[in-house]
């Protein structure tokens, strides 16, 4: 099986959405992360874990003992951090490498590079163009019916 039979349609984002846009796709469709694309080609992958941790301030995960320090009013509000910022806010500077593939790439190759970069996402590419996504969950459920 080929990456581009694997390959499903996903949403994408740009580097100046909104954090909060972000965040709400990502709790509402249960997604591992998103794709940021710019000019149609994929620029960065998302995942939602990065953004949880820009929902917790760093003293508090530098010492994770002090969330129980914290009252409900601002465990409640804690989203708002995502107010007025954008996606590329929450990537930062240091853009992970993105786990790209080519169409034509077996599920071993997506795989192998989805292992290698800890990534839930791998972006699947045809003639420089964005085809779809295949996700960690996808691959494991099209490995496991090959048994």
């Amino acid at each position: 099986m080929h990456a581009e039979q694997m390959a499903e349609e996903y949403p994408a984002l740009t580097m100046e959405s909104d954090a909060l846009d972000a965040a709400k796709l990502l709790a509402e469709h249960r997604l591992p992360g998103l794709v940021v694309i710019d000019q149609g080609r994929p620029r960065a992958i998302l995942p939602a874990s990065q953004v949880v941790r820009f929902l917790v301030p760093g003293y508090v995960q530098e010492d994770p003992a002090l969330a129980r320090v914290l009252d409900e009013s601002m465990a409640d509000h804690v989203a708002d951090s995502l107010g007025g910022k954008t996606v590329g806010d929450l990537i930062g500077h240091g853009e992970p490498e993105l786990a790209v593939v080519n169409a034509d790439d077996t599920i071993i190759e997506v795989a192998a590079i989805m292992a290698r970069l800890r990534c839930p996402l791998a972006a699947v590419m045809r003639d420089d163009q964005l085809i779809g996504v295949v996700t960690a969950s996808r691959l494991l459920q099209l490995a496991l019916a090959a048994d």
